[in-house]
């Protein structure tokens, strides 16, 4: 998709399709109250366009609702599309992305190749955050997952266009444009990655693609297996990837910027198992399809260090994926065993199915290795955590309060939902071993905890934050601004997060 900013004038730009935003100016809260939907654009000749349909009642201007006019009057676009953000008293930055994203999807089925769309005026959407947050929309609105059907067609957006009419600052709304789309970009790299299937992205192939990256933004790439984790004595990885026939990855990213050398060095460290059967505690078939993202952690990891490559943070970030397969063999590791992480701690293996924690152990630990004074991890690692916090919100841990003020404070500008979650001693009671130090489940209540104090074993007194997007890593029905299947969640969150240092 071919993307561009310009400053023209809306009712001049000839284009197949313009797009509009409008919003509900309704405050009242009485039942029969009528929706009061205005645009959010000064452009007069837009407004006459429009003026009938907004007054007629059957527009509501809903949370990304689209009307579609065609051969609007007074203009040279074709056809003019408004897209609602809901009540205006609401509306945000996130709802300019959700709105770029749902007209991108609106044009894509109707054979329409160019769309416009414009930056919308008004007092709670600052000029330069909306005009990122429309790129990165418009990227996300145009991924699509059927990457191997015989009879794919392109319904791809060929031309995006962000008008930015009336808005004197030129230089800043350009230097967030760019920001967008490499935002958009990264995010949907980790989108095509974790869309792929398990026999498409072996762990091998996903440490070549990350290096293949890696050469294209100018990071330092290392690509590791066997060797490298018995050398290491990655106990707690090895484990895990020791049923499958195909070999581990152990992937390092690197960023040095000039100018960083005395300053923090932050640890981006993502499970990457990129096919869980579920070992020999072997999941119920139904949807084991899925388990295909179960390296979206370490896909949200490769993106958001392209992005740090590209937009240069002046601090120092290493990236640590952690890439297996769990797999049921006569090698594979069972539960009952005994296994020794690179830290020298010794776990008790329960469950089979609780893998991820085994490769994130020892991926911490290499970090802090590797020189990492912050750490931030992201992985598909609990169901529990979706039990507790549904599809809406991810749920985030942290041992440090200044550490996860930054990462809360990111939120704001990545507009993707994390809930904190706690930690404590009485549930890092429940994961002690009688036989071992720790066991790698800590039973059935509090899971989503339980997992986490597992991690916070390993990173001890390191500043850390824990993201488990097993809820939100995969869109289970479409919505109108993003389709179903991989999400990219938690890419542009960890981007805010370095770049806060």
């Amino acid at each position: 998709m071919k993307i561009q900013l310009s400053f023209v004038n809306l009712a001049g730009i000839e284009t197949e399709l313009l797009a509009v935003l409008a919003a509900d100016t309704q405050t009242s809260k009485a039942p029969d109250a009528k929706p009061e939907p205005v645009l959010l654009t000064s452009d007069e000749a837009v407004q006459t366009a429009a003026a009938s349909v907004l007054s007629s009642g059957e527009y509501k201007a809903g949370a990304n609702e689209t009307l579609l006019l065609h051969a609007p009057a007074g203009l040279a676009a074709r056809r003019l599309l408004i897209v609602g953000l809901g009540k205006q008293a609401k509306a945000n930055v996130p709802s300019v992305r959700n709105a770029a994203g749902t007209a991108v999807r609106f044009t894509k089925p109707r054979g329409i190749r160019e769309l416009v769309f414009a930056l919308p005026e008004a007092e709670q959407l600052p000029p330069g955050p909306s005009t990122r947050a429309a790129v990165e929309g418009a990227f996300v609105g145009d991924f699509d997952p059927d990457t191997y059907r015989s009879d794919r067609k392109d319904q791809s957006v060929q031309t995006f266009t962000l008008a930015a009419s009336g808005n004197s600052d030129q230089d800043a709304l350009k230097a967030a444009f760019a920001e967008g789309v490499i935002v958009g970009e990264s995010q949907n790299l980790t989108r095509s990655l974790v869309n792929e299937p398990g026999n498409k992205l072996t762990p091998t192939i996903l440490g070549r693609r990350a290096a293949e990256m890696a050469a294209e933004v100018g990071l330092g790439c290392e690509v590791h297996s066997t060797e490298k984790l018995h050398e290491l004595k990655m106990g707690a990885f090895w484990s895990v990837s020791q049923g499958s026939e195909e070999p581990p990855a152990l992937i390092v990213l690197r960023y040095e910027p000039e100018g960083a050398s005395d300053g923090p060095v932050l640890g981006l460290v993502g499970k990457g198992i990129t096919f869980d059967t579920g070992g020999i505690s072997i999941k119920p078939s139904d949807k084991m399809e899925l388990m295909k993202y179960d390296m979206a952690g370490g896909a949200a990891m490769i993106g958001a260090m392209r992005a740090i490559a590209l937009l240069k943070p002046r601090v120092r970030v290493i990236g640590v994926v952690c890439a297996a397969e769990n797999m049921p063999d006569g090698k594979a590791y069972k539960p009952g065993d005994v296994e020794t992480a690179m830290s020298g701690k010794t776990i008790e293996i329960i469950n089979t199915d609780a893998e991820g924690r085994l490769v994130l152990a020892d991926g911490l630990s290499y970090a802090k290795q590797l020189g990492a004074t912050h750490l931030i991890d992201a992985a598909t690692l609990t169901g529990a955590c979706v039990v507790a916090l549904g599809m809406t919100n991810a749920g985030a841990f942290s041992n440090d309060d200044p550490t996860w003020a930054k990462f809360d404070g990111a939120l704001a500008t990545s507009g993707e939902k994390f809930w904190r979650l706690p930690l404590g001693e009485e549930y890092a009671e429940l994961i002690k071993s009688d036989i071992g130090d720790i066991k790698n489940t800590g039973g059935r209540y509090g899971g989503a905890i339980t997992a986490a104090e597992f991690l916070k074993v390993f990173v001890e007194e390191t500043p850390w934050i824990h993201l488990d997007i097993a809820g939100l890593a995969w869109v289970e029905d479409s919505k109108p601004y993003i389709a179903k299947g991989p999400s990219g969640v938690a890419v542009r969150s960890i981007l805010e997060w370095v770049r806060s240092f």
